[in-house]
């Protein structure tokens, strides 16, 4: 830890690294002047980065609280034999779980088997939907550092340039280079972090409401498997 505070305070020992009194705002702008030419890559990681986070939200909120609503209607349909009630509900709504359970009540007559299968077949074609745009924020993940450490890459490569060219090794000379090696490596690494975790809190979310739905797909079934066994005993 001493060796690299030793490195930040040479650093800032050097023209155009001090740290200046700015603002958020102008620090923020500073910054966005001094990523070069990597700015760009970089800042169209954040555009697609927020477009992204705010829409999953948007879209997993309203998705949690429909199956919720769905699942406590159906339970309580089920658990009074209700089957054309249930069916009537999970066709008048457009969630995950509406459309699991309408697939497996729509074929109530055919067996329990044939239920199961339906069920499995919806819930895949579900769980796609749920996860879409996730591989987008687990690209960015990837891809955001991978900028920054380029943008690093290109920084040295000018700062050794400009020492090739001045013929002498100068703090001003390599100044500009290590700002933008330094610079991009930071902003690469701040894209990814959050974008990482608001992926993984997207993922934890949808396997919440997979379980949810697991269960009661699985009371669907059992509810379906004891009116039948009912109808058998009773012939």
């Amino acid at each position: 830890m001493a060796s690299l505070m030793t490195v930040f305070d040479v650093l800032l020992q050097l023209p155009g690294m001090e740290a200046p009194d700015l603002t958020f705002t102008e620090q923020m702008v500073q910054s966005w002047e001094d990523a070069g030419d990597m700015r760009w890559p970089l800042g169209a990681c954040v555009v697609v980065g927020i477009i992204v986070i705010i829409w999953k939200l948007i879209d997993i909120f309203r998705k949690s609280s429909a199956t919720r609503k769905v699942l406590r209607a159906v339970d309580g349909l089920l658990a009074q034999h209700q089957i054309k009630e249930a069916l009537e509900l999970t066709r008048e709504s457009d969630s995950p779980a509406a459309n699991i359970l309408y697939a497996g009540l729509e074929r109530q007559d055919e067996g329990t088997d044939r239920v199961m299968k339906a069920i499995e077949n919806q819930g895949l074609i579900e769980l796609s939907k749920l996860e879409s745009g996730l591989v987008i924020l687990a690209t960015l993940t990837n891809v955001a550092p991978l900028l920054g450490f380029l943008g690093t890459v290109m920084g040295m490569i000018a700062a050794f340039q400009a020492i090739e060219l001045a013929g002498e090794v100068d703090a001003t000379t390599v100044a500009s280079g290590i700002k933008i090696a330094l610079t991009t490596t930071a902003a690469g690494l701040a894209i990814a972090i959050p974008v990482s975790i608001a992926h993984n809190y997207f993922v934890s979310r949808i396997d919440h409401l997979v379980i949810d739905m697991e269960e009661s797909a699985q009371k669907m079934i059992d509810a379906l498997f004891a009116m039948q066994t009912g109808r058998s005993t009773g012939d």
